[in-house]
């Protein structure tokens, strides 16, 4: 250990900051989820914000209520699995010592798990005017793990975001084809960030002995969002849909950890370093428009559009919570860690879809959307790879208008437009547009893929 001991503690300290602070993208659509609902995931979501087929309107236009008649209830879960693993051969990686290797070194195998999205919805007609819901459902999320040994250790491991969102809702109709609605998202939603911290700058060779640190920061909070609705019957066979959610920012607080801190002079034993800290975490306000056509008694004809604005999300910053904590020795509560620019892009989706009704019980659906990926292609990052994606589904109904009950099938695939290139770096916060300020490089292209499959089970009284 050539280096003073209290420039190699603080180079620690402050390296193991930076490692939490990678961008949390998601393939596409930033960190939102489509799959909310079987019946409208069998075309692709094409249309969600104009055709209220059941209980699920309550998230996707709650103004749709106003066509549903007595008591409606929906409940169902769909499953996502996204491959996403990077060419061994693609990867190059470069540590902030450069003469010194990164080993073991491995492409960190297939980083994302299934993930199960529950949801539920009911509504209720109080009037002939005046409709209530409720949902229950995850707007967002992500989940990425790699193997310990992996190549970009020092720039990504766990990242991880669940959220759930209650959403009361209420509709009124003025009884002549037109509808409003508003509902309210009380969203909870937890945080991880985990990474490695390479010590090979201040501990040159020997850090390929050292265990190396591991930074992990943990994090939850409560926010809401709000959801406007408008839904105009032009005619029998054609109305069109506009629903609008306002934004947010989540300050998810909870702990910063470092683990397996090298303890000065003789670096032979470890400690563990803890602050309180908070992540902010931007929710982009969005607008949808649908429209549905019924073609005949058997076609129905949905198409669809969502402008996300995405470019809210500008940077991830780690905030501390405490004065002189042991990470970083904030000077004072509220001064920022960390900062890594991230410079989002608004986005478009655009569904279309369609229906056939072949008998009165059985009805099959197809969809197809476009969805565009927010993260700049400057900043495409190991925390999860990123690209544009097609979405194509099927879908099948299943109804018995006697009862009430109806049972929805869908499954989907997504082609993504392109191997998503990463070249993550680390920028300083004080030149956020600047050179890097250290030789640490992780260079990969990955090969993307995913499925995903929802059912749901619907009953009006």
């Amino acid at each position: 250990m050539h280096n003073n001991p209290s420039r190699l503690s603080l180079a620690i300290r402050l390296a193991a900051l930076a490692a939490i602070t990678a961008p949390a993208s998601v393939f596409a659509g930033g960190f939102a989820l489509n799959e909310q609902s079987a019946s409208a995931m069998g075309v692709a979501n094409a249309g969600a914000a104009a055709n209220p087929e059941n209980a699920t309107t309550v998230l996707f236009n709650p103004a749709g209520m106003s066509q549903l008649s007595g008591t409606n209830l929906s409940f169902g879960a769909a499953v996502l699995d996204i491959d996403a693993e990077a060419k061994a051969e693609s990867i190059s990686t470069t540590r902030n010592n450069p003469a010194v290797p990164v080993q073991p070194s491995s492409n960190g195998g297939d980083i994302a798990d299934p993930a199960v999205l529950p949801n539920l919805y009911v509504t209720k007609e109080l009037s002939e005017h005046v409709d209530i819901g409720f949902g229950i459902h995850a707007p967002y999320g992500l989940a990425a793990d790699y193997d310990n040994e992996f190549a970009g250790r020092f720039f990504a491991d766990k990242t991880e975001l669940t959220a759930i969102a209650f959403t009361p809702a209420i509709a009124v109709n003025n009884g002549q084809g037109l509808s409003m609605g508003l509902g309210l998202n009380v969203i909870y939603a937890e945080g991880r960030l985990t990474r490695y911290q390479d010590l090979s700058d201040q501990a040159g060779a020997a850090a390929l002995v050292l265990d190396e640190p591991y930074a992990d920061v943990e994090g939850d909070d409560v926010g809401m969002t709000v959801r406007f609705g408008f839904l105009y019957e032009l005619s029998d066979k054609t109305q069109f849909g506009l629903s609008a959610q306002t934004g947010t920012e989540l300050e998810l607080k909870g702990d910063l950890e470092v683990s397996n801190v090298p303890v000065p002079p003789t670096f032979a034993q470890t400690t563990t370093l803890t602050e309180k800290v908070r992540v902010p975490l931007a929710i982009p306000e969005s607008v949808s428009f649908g429209a549905r056509h019924r073609f005949n008694d058997d076609i129905t004809l949905l198409a669809g559009a969502t402008y996300a604005k995405w470019s809210r999300f500008e940077e991830l910053d780690i905030v501390s919570r405490e004065v002189g904590g042991e990470v970083a020795g904030a000077p004072f509560t509220g001064a920022v860690i960390t900062h890594i620019t991230e410079q989002w892009e608004n986005t478009w989706q655009f569904n279309f879809g369609a229906i056939w009704q072949a008998t009165p019980a059985w009805a099959f659906k197809a969809g197809y959307a476009f969805d565009e990926s927010p993260v700049n292609e400057s900043n495409v990052t190991a925390r999860i790879p990123s690209e544009d994606r097609h979405w194509l589904t099927l879908g099948t109904q299943w109804k018995d208008a006697g009862s009430g009950w109806a049972v929805d099938v869908a499954v989907g695939t997504l082609i993504f437009s392109d191997d998503a290139e990463v070249d993550d770096r680390e920028y300083s916060h004080e030149d956020p547009t600047g050179a890097p300020v250290s030789a640490a490089n992780y260079q990969a292209t990955y090969d993307l893929s995913a499925w995903s499959a929802s059912v749901q089970v619907s009953k009006a009284f």
